[in-house]
């Protein structure tokens, strides 16, 4: 027997919660659960005003970069419009069914001013590696970067900051690269080498 779905169910109203719309498996459950965030505030706390208005937690925008990362998004315009409708991230991030999400232009000016002159990412990612080793989920004297399997040297943690190094570094080229096509598409000039230089 034919059957047709009446759509008029999406006009129903609901109560539900966004914790029940997250899969009890969903990886972004999985990360929440095994990794404690809040270490960033300790390192951003001295690129922060005590004056002005309040800031984009910068947490939330840590996690941004990690929902892109980690999903594999291709910028950070399309990870904020998949953040938009993906209850999962809405989750990761605390936010809510109508909570307003930043403008992806926001990641961009505070890595502008507050992130780029820093080792920032790179001390989030190790502190992150380190927790997931500690937790065993991942083994310490194996590390894969871009695809390619590398064994470690006898001397563990200066392997481990070496890979973060050069893993931190591919990422914030990628957010340079961005940040200057959206510029580029806002009639402003891009910014030339050097200003994202770290030396």
């Amino acid at each position: 027997m034919l059957s047709k779905h009446d759509s008029i169910q999406r006009d129903q109203l609901e109560m539900i919660t966004l914790d029940q719309l997250v899969p009890p498996n969903h990886l972004v459950r999985k990360m929440e659960a095994a990794i404690d965030f809040t270490f960033i505030y300790d390192l951003v706390k001295e690129m922060y005003s005590e004056i002005g208005r309040p800031s984009i937690d910068p947490v939330v925008l840590v996690k941004l970069a990690f929902i892109q990362y980690t999903f594999g998004i291709r910028s950070m315009r399309k990870t904020i419009e998949e953040v938009e409708t993906n209850m999962a991230y809405r989750w990761f991030l605390g936010y809510g069914f109508h909570d307003k999400v930043p403008h992806f232009s926001t990641f961009g000016k505070n890595y502008e001013r507050r992130f780029k002159d820093t080792d920032l990412f790179e001390q989030i990612f190790y502190h992150i590696l380190m927790t997931a080793a500690n937790k065993k989920l991942i083994r310490a004297e194996h590390v894969f970067v871009d695809s390619t399997h590398v064994k470690a040297s006898a001397n563990k943690k200066k392997f481990e900051k070496k890979i973060v190094r050069k893993e931190t570094r591919a990422y914030q080229k990628r957010l340079q690269d961005e940040i200057n096509q959206d510029r580029e598409n806002h009639g402003k000039k891009p910014f030339p080498p050097d200003k994202f230089d770290r030396n």
